[in-house]
This record gives structure tokens, C-alpha cells and sequence, in this order.
């Protein structure tokens, strides 16, 4: 087993803000959810069944890209995806995933989210697709999650909740707190009636102008952590 380095060590920490901060946010609850990170040519995830409030920097667990532990512990059950999707996806670097309460609603439904906003390009399309089922913890539900990741950086997953991807942790929050946000309202406004869509045509104006939006494209540093 390896011994944590600087890097290392201000990524667990940094980790351990992520998964509290969700919990503050309203988007996990208890030990649901869980968090990953790119660490050079290994990754980090939360461990198994920890409650956010007793969690510790120290307890994030460090994976080979094969599935082998470089250092001791349980890592979440969801370790798969995330390694799945850091190995797939060079420019990604930070993986959340989590309960909360809209985009559940919406994935227990099988809703993808159209585009009633033109936020929704946040999420790197103009809409953000809704995963099939499969059971948590199993390469079957990592498969689903690549696939409706496709071109994307976030996703719901049916019956279970909603993955968000970033360049790096904050990235990854905050993009999470935007697509919890868009599902809030898109269920508040199916409450109405259904929302009038946005074309083809202008979502694709929304992404090009998405490209040098803010510092960059997909930029939500409004919601950094502190």
C-alpha cells in the first residue's frame, strides 16, 4: 500500500469538503451519494457506507485504474462508474454523484430533461438524458451511465439519482447544484402544464455562446466551494 503524498493529501481534503458541502446543499442525506477524484494515474472515492458527518479525509480510498486499492478501506459501491468515467473521459478529473430530492423524482419517473431552459446546456447538450436501471454498485449501471454520458457531463440515473461530472471537484458541485436547480423547476413547472421547449436551433445558439462564456465553457464558479 502507498503512502499519500501533498497532492494526494489536498485532494482528500478537498474531497471531504465536496461531500459536505453536498450534504449542506440538500443533495445527499445520511450516506447516500459519494464523491471521486483523477490523482495522476490513480483515483480517490469516498468510502462505503459513511455517514458525511463522522467521514474523514483520511478514509478516501485510493484505486488503480484496474480496480486494484492502493491504500486500506471499503471504497463506495459506485467505485466502477467512477472509473469507468475517469478512464473514458481525459478532460474530466472529478466525479459526484448523489440523492437529491428533484432529480431522484424525475429519474424514479425514467424523465429525461428536455430543454424548457436554456440552462440546461450546462450540462454540455440540450438535454440530459436519464440512464436506464440497473442495480448500484454493478458495471451494468456503469455501462448506462457512460452511454447517457455521451457528449455529456451530467445524467440522471433511473430509480437511483443524478451523476455530474467538472475539470475538477468544484466543477463537478457545482454542476450538480445546476442540474438539481433545472430539475426543481422543471418539475414545477410539469405541475402547470408542460413547459413550452426550446428548438434545436436555438439550443444551439445557447452552446455556442456557452464556449466563451464566464472563464470557460461550463464555468459555474459562482458556486465554489469555500
Amino acid at each position: 500500500m502507498s503512502q499519500p503524498h501533498a497532492a494526494e493529501e489536498r485532494l482528500r481534503q478537498r474531497m471531504l469538503s465536496v461531500a459536505q458541502a453536498m450534504v449542506a446543499a440538500g443533495l445527499n442525506k445520511g450516506t447516500s451519494g459519494n464523491v471521486g477524484c483523477r490523482c495522476g494515474d490513480y483515483f480517490l472515492v469516498t468510502p462505503s457506507g459513511r455517514p458525511v458527518d463522522e467521514m474523514q479525509a483520511a478514509e478516501m480510498v485510493a484505486l488503480d485504474f484496474d480496480g486494484s486499492p492502493r491504500t486500506p478501506g471499503k471504497p463506495s459501491s459506485e467505485w466502477h462508474f467512477h472509473r469507468d468515467i475517469l478512464a473514458s473521459r481525459r478532460e474530466i478529473n472529478a466525479v459526484v454523484h448523489c440523492h437529491s430530492p428533484f432529480a431522484t423524482t424525475l429519474a424514479c419517473l425514467h424523465r429525461e430533461i428536455p430543454p424548457f431552459h436554456y440552462m440546461i446546456a450546462m450540462a454540455g447538450g440540450d438535454t440530459i438524458r436519464c440512464a436506464p436501471y440497473a442495480l448500484f454498485g454493478t458495471e451494468e449501471l456503469s455501462r448506462h451511465a457512460l452511454a447517457a454520458l455521451t457528449g455529456r457531463k451530467a445524467c440522471l440515473l433511473a430509480n437511483h439519482g443524478m451523476i455530474a461530472l467538472g475539470r475538477d471537484l468544484d466543477d463537478a458541485f457545482a454542476l450538480a447544484v445546476e442540474v438539481e436547480t433545472l430539475c426543481e423547476q422543471y418539475w414545477r413547472a410539469l405541475q402547470v402544464g408542460e413547459p413550452h421547449l426550446l428548438s434545436a436551433q436555438q439550443m444551439r445558439e445557447v452552446l455556442e455562446k456557452f464556449k466563451d462564456y464566464g472563464r470557460q465553457a461550463g464555468d459555474l464558479s459562482h458556486n465554489k466551494i469555500a
